[in-house]
């Protein structure tokens, strides 16, 4: 226990690397601790095709985040002048001109997203909805500055209490409305908290606006290709629900977006922490310095697949008994998507920790590359899954196409000397062990999926 205590204490890179990993773990658990819980509330107080709407929503409100994402947390975590007033505040210019930008966007696609999906709710829910985007811009940059120095106690709390709040306006706004309204409504007030929240209780100084030309130059330079690459991200985390929205009815589209809540988690907490704490490491980690560089990321990248995996392996194996106990008959049919789907995401945790080495090492073209890559794969094996094998096999899909963008992965991970192949070759095996396991004990409840 000492010897843990003073692991956490002082200003050294690994005590801030475990500060701030442990924060992010349990504000991220803490994030979908809350969100599990409305969503029982709700799944009680609505219907599953609310669920399916709001999946919609979220596709195209997430979908105009990431497709106008100019890679401005990762350019003030990267960048040298990551503390320079002038720079902060020219970021956060031009992320409140993208805000409003964002939300003149999503009210031209509501009509025709609602008439996509037909679903006529979307041309009022949407407009709504994408209030969210212009109060997220004007949030602080000291959020970022927080994460480029690995100091996020005080913002996690910040943030669980903002989502609290949402959460919180959406299940009174429901037991009232009975309508998909309340969860359009609630959102926009957790943007809201969070951002009064961040303002009044995150120390530094106000941002305000201005713009200087040459930190305007730098952040367009770095962030042109992650404003590309984060659109193929939305492709990869979001792609799925925008396609099958196509294909599946709303009351189906809901039921498999629970089950994928519920099985993503793991995965979506590994990139929440390496997302935010690997720049930073390799920054200031390099590989290239010497073995003992290299043994303390081995250390930490077996940890995080470690972790990961055996997380996804929980919800594979407890799928279907964990929706039987926590929803009612309407959602059974999660629980084989649950298995199905953590399945499918066990490959991603391989190489779950090199791509942010091309971020922290400034070469946003390469990670665009791989980004584009692994987008257009996945999309394709989506598409012949769903439209040649139904909803099990756009599934499946999901899961074989993390396999083929498995070499890509390696050229990047090679170009910036962080590929670890002997760990690979031992998640791989592990992977496949826990995936055969799991789907041989509920092959049942699987193949009753082919029917969907």
């Amino acid at each position: 226990m000492t010897t843990l205590t003073q692991a956490f204490r002082g200003n050294r890179l690994v005590a801030r690397v475990l500060r701030s990993s442990s924060w992010l773990v349990l504000g991220y658990g803490g994030s979908q601790a809350l969100r599990l819980a409305s969503n029982l509330i709700l799944a009680r107080l609505l219907f599953p095709e609310a669920f399916g709407l709001m999946a919609l929503i979220n596709v195209v409100t997430v979908g105009l985040m990431m497709f106008s994402d100019v890679g401005i947390g990762p350019a003030i975590s990267q960048n040298k002048r990551g503390d320079d007033p002038a720079f902060l505040n020219t970021a956060w210019t031009i992320q409140v001109i993208r805000g409003f930008c964002l939300w003149g966007v999503a009210c031209l696609l509501a009509w025709p997203a609602s008439q996509l999906y037909d679903a006529p709710e979307l041309a009022s829910y949407l407009p709504i909805a994408a209030l969210s985007l212009i109060l997220a811009g004007f949030n602080p940059t000291r959020i970022e500055t927080a994460h480029r120095h690995l100091l996020v106690g005080r913002l996690t709390v910040l943030n669980l209490t903002g989502q609290f709040i949402g959460i919180l306006s959406m299940i009174v706004l429901a037991w009232i409305t009975q309508s998909v309204i309340a969860l359009v409504i609630g959102g926009v007030i957790g943007a809201a908290a969070k951002l009064l929240l961040t303002h009044v209780f995150l120390p530094g100084e106000a941002n305000r606006f201005q713009w200087e030309r040459a930190a305007a130059k730098e952040l367009i330079r770095f962030g042109k290709w992650i404003f590309l690459s984060t659109a193929f991200w939305f492709v990869t985390s979001q792609g799925d629900k925008a396609i099958l929205g196509r294909f599946l009815s709303l009351e189906t589209l809901g039921i498999y977006n629970i089950g994928y809540f519920l099985a993503s988690f793991p995965l979506l907490l590994g990139h929440a922490v390496t997302q935010k704490v690997l720049i930073p490491v390799y920054r200031e980690m390099r590989p290239e310095e010497g073995s003992a560089s290299q043994a303390k990321l081995r250390k930490l990248r077996v940890a995080v697949t470690v972790g990961i995996m055996g997380l996804l392996a929980v919800m594979a194996f407890v799928g279907p008994w964990l929706v039987d106990v926590l929803y009612d008959d309407r959602y059974a049919q999660a629980g084989a998507m649950v298995v199905v789907i953590a399945c499918a995401l066990i490959p991603q945790v391989i190489g779950v920790t090199y791509d942010q080495a091309a971020l922290a090492a400034g070469d946003s073209k390469r990670f665009f590359v791989f980004s584009g890559t692994r987008a257009g794969i996945q999309v394709t094996a989506l598409l012949i899954g769903i439209t040649q094998f139904g909803l099990l096999g756009a599934m499946v899909a999901m899961g074989l196409s993390a396999i083929v963008i498995y070499p890509v992965l390696i050229w990047l991970a090679r170009v910036h000397g962080v590929w670890d192949a002997a760990h690979d070759a031992a998640a791989g095996i592990a992977a496949g062990v826990i995936i055969a396991l799991a789907v041989s004990l509920h092959l049942t409840q699987i193949l009753e999926l082919a029917a969907l």
